[in-house]
């Protein structure tokens, strides 16, 4: 349990206790079966104060500690105020056993309301990146234009849905491309290993956007897609009402770039933008776009990322790996778990993208090329489970030196599993043990496959590279010591997941600026972020240097 009050020197009495806005209480614990509502009287308990004296009691995490499968408790931190808190601290000492942490509550200050500029600043992109960075300019007063390439995401659901039933690709409405990015079909996860400030403004305006309240305070927080795209809907009508544009069907083909800086830019091959602020928020799968900037010469390099598949349990076996006899519970979420290891190899294997109760989808965005993801609904009460699972991939392993050799590393994967899937977008499964005995399958055991639209037993050799193969086999092996059930034969593995983060980098200085000025690269598809949040926060900060403005050319 940890209770401390902060104290601002000491006299011949004991702490002198500072009057301050908020003690933190952490570490407290209680059984599955006790109601979350009880929590109030429990912290007053602890406390050994009455109920009247405390004014506010606010949960800021819950988590759940299953490390003890019978005794399985949930760990919560609140946030306490005190009414009359100079008097009442002043006589109150609390029991020794129990220590508080007082801070003062964080407000996210926006900066740069107030400035005007000779041009709008525009936002390529209408992911987590993009949104965050466009609703930050407009409520700046900047009036922003957000320009996706995709659609909103109303008709983007249509387009998905026709490509899982069909498998008819519209390279430019997909999983990958319209409002809300990739994020928007996936669990939409919104766990975190950053500390930055810039997270709280972020989970506010999602609650305000229509994600449930919970994400404010759970430890592995998630919206689901199926609420995701209300969200998206409506963070795209915040940067509107804060005065800003949103315009779909809107692709950036080219820049104008003007003694080192950016000039203008052109949307569609044919429409003229005149703007000296653009962040680039394009997601991690805008190969085109990224050619073109590589031409115009804006600077980037190599980077490692990870290739590999998706594993797909049965949710009940993951539940009682992780819960026991408690698997089912109503109070417990789904199973959820995250693996890794290193390898003799000296290659990185790992779970990533866990989606309990979810899917396997498509993630393909060019034509001729497959590739995969997880997604769940906010329920996650589907009856599969599944994670990527991944192999490091270094620039060693490009075959080049070019700065965009990683997207051809992944083509080449990814046109490999379209054609072992039939051409028709069908992708390539694997039971478990079979692949594991270098076997084809031939039927699905327990576990049926999620992904449409369809799917084709296959080799997965066949569209990985060897050292990929190799590396999760042992790493299946190895994770089948860690979570019972792992290695079950009948676990689906399905192929093949390589959009995992960007295989380049764009450069850009300690102002979030690339070498063209007022060009300011950011998020997952620049190669600085990875997740809607970290994207976010990315966006954020893009948009407070746009504000400040571009540096002096040379």
């Amino acid at each position: 349990m940890g209770l401390v009050f902060r104290t601002g020197g000491r006299d011949a009495r004991g702490p002198v206790l500072k009057a301050i806005s908020m003690f933190r209480i952490e570490n407290i614990r209680t059984a599955i079966d006790t109601p979350q509502s009880d929590l109030r009287a429990l912290v007053c308990g602890m406390l050994r104060i009455p109920p009247s004296r405390l004014d506010r009691c606010v949960l800021v995490r819950k988590a759940v500690d299953a490390r003890k499968k019978n005794a399985i408790q949930f760990v919560y931190t609140v946030d306490v105020s005190f009414k009359h808190e100079r008097v009442f601290l002043k006589s109150y000492r609390p029991p020794g056993h129990l220590r508080i942490k007082s801070f003062t509550p964080f407000k996210f200050q926006i900066a740069g309301t107030g400035k005007s500029l000779l041009h709008p600043p525009v936002v390529a992109g209408a992911g987590p990146c993009g949104l965050f960075a466009g609703l930050i300019l407009a409520r700046a007063g900047l009036a922003p234009v957000v320009i996706e390439r995709g659609k909103p995401v109303k008709d983007r659901i249509r387009d998905v849905e026709a490509f899982l039933q069909h498998g008819t690709l519209d390279p430019e409405s997909n999983i990958q491309f319209g409002e809300g990015g990739a994020g928007t079909f996936s669990d939409g996860k919104l766990y975190t290993l950053i500390n930055d400030p810039r997270t709280h403004f972020i989970f506010h305006s999602l609650i305000e956007a229509g994600a449930p309240p919970e994400i404010a305070y759970d430890a592995r927080p998630h919206i689901g897609t199926d609420r995701l795209r209300d969200v998206v809907r409506n963070l795209r009508q915040m940067i509107i009402n804060a005065g800003g544009t949103v315009r779909f069907g809107a692709r950036l083909t080219d820049l104008d770039i003007r003694d080192g800086a950016l000039y203008a830019i052109r949307i569609n091959g044919e429409e003229i933008f005149r703007t000296d602020r653009l962040i680039l928020a394009t997601g991690h799968s805008a190969r085109d776009t990224v050619s073109m900037l590589f031409e115009r010469g804006v600077p980037m390099t190599q980077k490692s990322f990870s290739v590999g598949v998706r594993i797909e349990h049965k949710r009940i076996r993951i539940d009682r790996a992780q819960y026991g006899r408690n698997a089912g519970h109503p109070n417990l979420p789904a199973g959820k778990y995250k693996l890794s290891a290193l390898l003799e190899n000296g290659r990185g294997v790992y779970t990533f993208c866990m989606c309990p109760g979810g899917f396997v989808i498509p993630a393909a965005s060019e034509p001729g090329c497959l590739a995969t993801n997880g997604m769940s609904e906010y329920a996650q009460d589907q009856v599969n489970s599944n994670s990527a699972l991944l192999v490091g991939v270094h620039p060693s392993d490009f075959g080049s030196d070019h700065p965009l050799a990683g997207i051809e590393f992944q083509r080449r994967w990814e046109r490999l599993a379209f054609a072992l899937g039939g051409g028709t977008y069908a992708a390539p499964v694997q039971k478990a043990g079979d692949f594991l005995q270098d076997r084809i399958s031939d039927s699905a055991g327990e576990v049926i496959p999620s992904y449409r639209p369809g799917t084709f037993f296959a080799p997965l050799r066949d569209c990985l590279p060897d050292f990929v193969t190799d590396s999760l086999k042992a790493g299946i092996r190895l994770f089948g010591r860690k979570l019972e059930g792992f290695t079950h034969p009948d676990a689906i593995l399905t192929g093949v997941e390589t959009r995992s983060s960007a295989p380049f980098r764009i450069q850009r200085d300690d102002n979030m600026e690339s070498a063209v000025y007022g060009l300011f690269p950011a998020g997952e598809g620049a190669g600085h972020a990875g997740g809607i949040v970290s994207a976010a926060v990315d966006g954020i900060k893009a948009a407070e240097a746009a504000i400040q403005g571009p540096g002096n050319p040379p």
